[in-house]
């Protein structure tokens, strides 16, 4: 996963990244937990947990009387003043043995897509619930929804457009699987999970899309640059118009799946 990855937590751009996929997304993945039944006393895993939120507002909602263990590669955003509430540990999933658990929940949020050994890490992940515990996967799916702009009626709505496909066209070089969220579904029921569900959320502009479209832009430009996948001028054109606060950019839909641990499993 650390090899070529174009969106590390230690780029300077990726602070404003996290923020803005916590504004966009937080609220969804909140609702698909309570929905799963989350309660006091409950252990939870957050898999490459980026930025602190998601962690924090477990471990409220779990209590005292339970746990929430927040991994990831790179620490740098999750820690901090204040931090109490969550155990924080380096680990990269797919490279390095999981934490032994049992958890009651495991959610890892645009993670997979990134990771080489995608269904070994799907099992690694249900083997740690205990039985009748959850997995909730949530990854983005550029293929269903490639536009950053829906209505390309004008020059710069066609640039960001391209930029955007130049990005996509970088990550798919370096491995990640951008139809990856529309088999989440299967890929739960294939690794033995029951009453798997699936939603997708697609913001279609915010300020927080055009937050997030930037900081991408701005950790992948060198590499867009010198790969001649996209020239300076057109990275800078798209950078003012972003600027401008004149574009309506969207995000891709991100697919969130969820199943249950057979009980006895």
């Amino acid at each position: 996963m650390t090899d070529g990855y174009l969106l590390a937590n230690r780029q300077s751009e990726a602070g404003k990244r996290l923020r803005a996929l916590a504004e966009l997304f937080d609220p969804s993945t909140f609702r698909h937990i309570e929905r799963i039944g989350i309660a006091r006393g409950w252990h939870c895993w957050e898999v490459g947990a980026g930025g602190p939120t998601v962690a924090a507002w477990l471990a409220e909602r779990v209590g005292v009387e339970g746990s929430v263990l927040a991994t990831d590669i790179d620490l740098s955003w999750i820690t901090g003043p204040g931090q109490r509430s969550f155990e924080v540990r380096r680990h990269e999933v797919g490279a390095e043995a999981p934490p032994p658990g049992p958890f009651d929940l495991v959610h890892a949020r645009l993670v997979l897509v990134h990771v080489p050994r995608r269904a070994e890490v799907v099992s690694e992940l249900i083997a740690v619930l205990r039985p009748g515990g959850w997995l909730l996967v949530e990854d983005a799916d550029p293929g269903l929804q490639p536009l950053a702009c829906l209505d390309e009626y004008g020059d710069e709505q066609r640039l960001a457009n391209k930029i955007r496909r130049d990005v996509r066209t970088l990550m798919g070089q370096r491995g990640a699987d951008l139809a990856y969220g529309r088999t989440l579904p299967r890929v739960l029921r294939q690794g033995g999970l029951v009453e798997v569900e699936a939603d997708a959320y697609f913001p279609i502009t915010s300020p927080s899309c055009t937050v997030l479209e930037r900081a991408t832009v701005e950790q992948t430009r060198d590499r867009l640059v010198t790969e001649a996948i996209a020239t300076a001028e057109e990275i800078e054109r798209y950078l003012a118009a972003l600027a401008s606060g004149e574009l309506d950019v969207a995000t891709s839909p991100m697919i969130s799946a969820w199943g249950r641990k057979p009980d006895g499993a």
